[in-house]
């Protein structure tokens, strides 16, 4: 699954729109500010809607802030700003709170969240960018004014005290030693909570510089990865049409510059869609394994939004394959439906658990098989900066429970011969190694794992002695993506 249902929130993750350029409202009430208040600066105000969004409403930063910036017809550099305020705020939370209270006096949680989202939003400015102090103390203090006036003195003198401490002093003073706490220290100076830098540094070996790199490279804003579509497009060509450049080892990325992809002529038709080059690869890979028999029959059983999909949809039109699409979301399989058009894919809106018992999944029916289970996410934390701060530890039983359900589905759906793939975009212990451990032992069936380096392209650096992958931000450039593939013998 492309975009990792189980990280998507219970509302629809949409904002209440704002009503247009400088339009700012109470987000307490969705009132507009007080008469005779003065508005913010719009890019501020687009990254603060989207902020408090993301807080308020469990909302997705990409997805909000992309519908804020066209209700308030924001494009250009006031865009950019805004982007680069959202995303940046959002990544560095969890040290911005530490700094924020440490100035007020007062824990975060005792702050009035629509002065803390804008108080968030003023101290990342502050701290992490060139913009003069006076400017953003004097433009937040505007914002706070506008959607919690009572608070606009006390944001003022939290702001100026930040001010006056420059980011290095502020993580001298926070962050505790390494020497007597590496973890806590990487947490404060990185800005991801501990309970992540753990599962990282185990699945990286308890390499804690190696670790240090990956949460440095997770910090950095990633660029936008296309799929040239097998049969529609080429890459090398799309990278020249889109001013982009070929991907490192997909033979079907392309890595775009810059601009907004969706206003590409690439996605608009058809030729293209945006997936990261991690997601490619390992869709690839099941492709790539090598079998005997039939092989015009796949499943891919988590399938929405559709990216992985798409890929395999193309391959399968050349190969003269059909693919059968699972997705047990009705929105999320109109998404793959949309994905795939003129594809050899028919999209199926049903649990994935159902192989055997529906008769569109019968058991044994499938030569290769997909499970894009839901995860996490913590393998895209540089694309949903929101994500680290969002999950919990007690969200893995039922997310792994559900990833052993869906495999064990999967290895009793493809035929003795056949191969799975199992896919997840975390590196974390328990979602990858352990899963296919168990799943593959409560499936009764047999089953050997396949030697998945060789599926991927020649000369790729870092992929571990096998059998399974795990793909890296640091490493290669991707998300934290992990594959195993199985074949079922019986």
């Amino acid at each position: 699954m492309t975009d990792h249902r189980a990280d998507r929130p219970h509302g629809s993750g949409r904002p209440r729109r704002p009503g247009g350029p400088g339009y700012d409202r109470d987000s307490r009430t969705g009132r507009g500010p007080r008469a005779g208040r003065p508005p913010s600066d719009p890019a501020r105000q687009a990254a603060y809607e989207a902020i408090a969004a993301v807080h308020r409403d469990d909302a997705y930063a990409n997805l909000v802030l992309a519908e804020i910036l066209r209700d308030m017809r924001l494009d250009g550099r006031d865009a950019a700003f805004a982007t680069e305020l959202t995303y940046g705020t959002l990544r560095t939370l969890g040290t911005l709170d530490l700094i924020v209270a440490d100035a007020a006096g007062r824990d975060v949680a005792r702050i009035d969240p629509p002065a803390r989202d804008a108080l968030r939003l003023g101290a990342y400015q502050l701290l992490h960018t060139r913009v003069p102090a006076f400017a953003a103390v004097s433009q937040t203090v505007d914002l706070v004014r506008s959607v919690a006036p009572g608070a606009a003195g006390f944001a003022n003198a939290v702001l100026r005290t930040i001010a006056e401490t420059p980011l290095e002093k502020w993580l001298e003073k926070l962050a505790p030693s390494y020497d007597e706490n590496p973890i806590g220290n990487l947490a404060v100076h990185h800005n991801h909570p501990e309970w992540v830098i753990r599962a990282f540094a185990e699945s990286l070996g308890g390499d804690l510089a190696d670790t240090t790199r990956l949460l440095i490279e997770d910090n950095q804003p990633p660029v936008v990865h296309l799929c040239a579509r097998p049969g529609r497009a080429d890459a090398v060509e799309l990278a020249d049409e889109v001013g982009g450049v070929p991907g490192a080892f997909s033979p079907y990325a392309v890595y775009l510059n810059g601009g907004s992809p969706r206003e590409l002529a690439a996605i608009q038709d058809g030729r293209a869609h945006v997936q990261d080059e991690g997601s490619q690869l390992v869709a690839a890979a099941l492709l790539a394994a090598p079998m005997e028999g039939r092989d015009t029959r796949w499943l891919d059983l988590c399938a929405g939004p559709g990216g992985k999909t798409g890929l395999i949809g193309s391959i399968a039109a050349a190969r003269g394959a059909e693919v059968t699409a699972v997705e047990v979301s009705e929105h999320r399989a109109r998404l793959v439906e949309q994905a795939t058009r003129n594809m050899p894919v028919t999209v199926l809106p049903v649990d994935g658990r159902s192989v055997g018992r529906d008769p569109d999944l019968p058991e044994e029916g499938f030569d290769r098989v997909l499970v894009d289970a839901p995860c996490t996410g913590l393998g895209s934390l540089r694309r949903r900066p929101e994500s680290r701060w969002r999950r919990q530890p007690a969200d893995l039983p039922p997310l792994t429970k559900l990833q052993r359900e869906l495999l064990v589905a999967a290895l009793r759906a493809v035929r003795p011969g056949g191969v799975v793939a199992y896919v997840t975009c975390s590196p974390h212990m328990v979602e990858t190694q352990v899963t296919v451990t168990e799943g593959s032992r409560r499936s009764g069936v047999e089953v050997d794992f396949v030697d998945a380096r060789p599926l991927l392209p020649p000369g790729m650096p870092g992929l571990g002695s096998g059998p399974t992958v795990q793909l890296w931000p640091h490493r290669h450039g991707t998300d934290a993506m992990f594959l195993a593939v199985l074949r079922r013998t019986s």
